[in-house]
């Protein structure tokens, strides 16, 4: 989720939780403001009432409410000096409105000559389950208007202002070290910005420096360490076409030139390993997978029939991925000989070819390989010294490189499969 999208979500559950308690809050006021009116409007009607008594007797005999808003009914003396003047909420029948109503009603006792009288006096209150509903609906409307505004805000003044910084991305989505362009910068004059920009590019520096280096290096070691191993290849094969060599050294320089010719597989894997992870195979084009394979099978064709091992190719669709050529074919050909080179005699190797996906399936010894460590780097499953123990690192590396998914799977025959979409 965008950090715009984030932030509009955050406000509107801030906004709805500030705006619930602060409605709940101006309800209460509200109805307790109200209340506060219609009591003082009580106690002024009360002693309107008592100081009409004086003038007028017949006001005493006032005993139910259908002409006026009081009654007037005489009490006992103990009665009324227990009383004291008390508020209630109650429902009267309203004429007008052919319904009980909400009232609120003032009870009180005075003295009248030698008499004691108990008044009760009412006044029409606000129906509290009208307000709620008026409320609630204006709170919703303004909470509506709120979002609504946010949102406006969001997409014309923050866009706006983040425009840099999604400016700043792009160009770091799209950069590469191992390119001689200018650093990214960043447009307008925010402080938070200008700090990002300084530290983006002082880091580009730093991995642009490493990234150099390490090339340097890698390129300098293939030079400089394939040079002297050839030489020694080549001394060791003059010294076994001589007729004086005895047996017993001839044996020893050949063994000799098998771990030379070992240490320079090894030498070129791990320098291969180190460029696929550099980023240094840079010349993508579209690869048919399909020719890419058969080309391998058919190069592979000799060293399968010196094992017997039967190949065959399914294509149930044309498989085509824009990479490089070279690292496809690496690819291809890692897993084919993988499938060959652990094979029993008399095996198999079935390779199908789907739309968005390539598998090698190869029998083999009979038993699941541990999934855990199988791509990991110098991991054998067999004690002999003639692989290097990379190929299958090789092709994880060059799957990390392009976002395919590599995986192992084993129903009675082990099967490679590479998933590109």
């Amino acid at each position: 989720m965008k950090l715009l999208n984030q932030s509009l979500k955050y406000l509107s559950i801030s906004i709805f939780l500030i705006v619930t308690v602060w409605s709940a809050i101006f309800y209460i006021n509200m109805l307790d403001e109200i209340h506060d009116s219609i009591d003082d409007g009580l106690d002024n009607y009360k002693l309107l009432i008592i100081k009409r008594t004086e003038d007028d007797a017949t006001v005493l005999q006032k005993t139910d409410f259908e002409e006026g808003n009081y009654t007037i009914h005489k009490i006992a003396e103990s009665e009324a000096l227990r009383m004291r003047d008390y508020f209630t909420d109650t429902l009267l029948y309203m004429q007008n409105e052919d319904d009980l109503e909400p009232v609120r009603m003032l009870t009180s006792a005075f003295k009248h000559g030698e008499d004691y009288y108990q008044l009760t006096v009412f006044n029409s209150t606000v129906e509290e389950d009208d307000l709620i509903e008026d409320l609630f609906y204006s709170i919703l409307w303004l909470y509506i208007i709120l979002v609504i505004s946010i949102i406006l805000i969001n997409n014309v003044v923050l866009r706006k202002l983040w425009t840099p910084f999604y400016s700043l991305l792009n160009e770091l989505k799209s950069y590469r070290i191992d390119k001689n362009v200018p650093l990214p910068t960043v447009t307008g004059e925010t402080k938070e910005f200008k700090e990002l920009e300084s530290a983006v590019n002082a880091l580009i520096i730093r991995a642009r420096e490493t990234f150099y280096n390490q090339k340097k290096f890698t390129e300098n070691a293939s030079h400089e360490l394939q040079t002297p191993l050839a030489i020694i290849s080549t001394k060791l094969e003059l010294m076994l076409e001589k007729e004086s060599l005895d047996p017993a050294n001839a044996e020893n320089i050949e063994q000799i030139l098998q771990t030379i010719q070992r240490l320079t597989k090894l030498n070129k894997s791990l320098l291969l390993l180190s460029k696929i992870e550099n980023r240094q195979f840079n010349e993508p084009s579209l690869v048919d997978f399909s020719k890419l394979v058969n080309q391998c099978v058919e190069d592979l064709e000799d060293f399968a029939n010196f094992r017997n091992i039967e190949i065959s190719v399914d294509k149930s669709a044309n498989l085509t991925y824009l990479m490089d050529e070279s690292l496809a074919s690496i690819l291809v050909s890692n897993l084919i000989r993988n499938a060959i080179f652990h094979n029993i005699p008399n095996g198999k190797v079935h390779i199908i070819i789907n739309e968005n996906s390539f598998q090698v399936t190869n029998t083999g010894k009979k038993e699941e390989l541990d999934s855990s460590k199988i791509f990991d780097r110098f991991q054998k499953e067999t004690n002999t010294n003639s692989g290097t123990g990379l190929g299958l690192a090789i092709v994880q590396a060059i799957c990390k490189l392009y976002g395919f998914e590599v995986g192992y799977s084993y129903d009675r025959e082990h099967c490679f499969e590479v998933k590109m979409g």
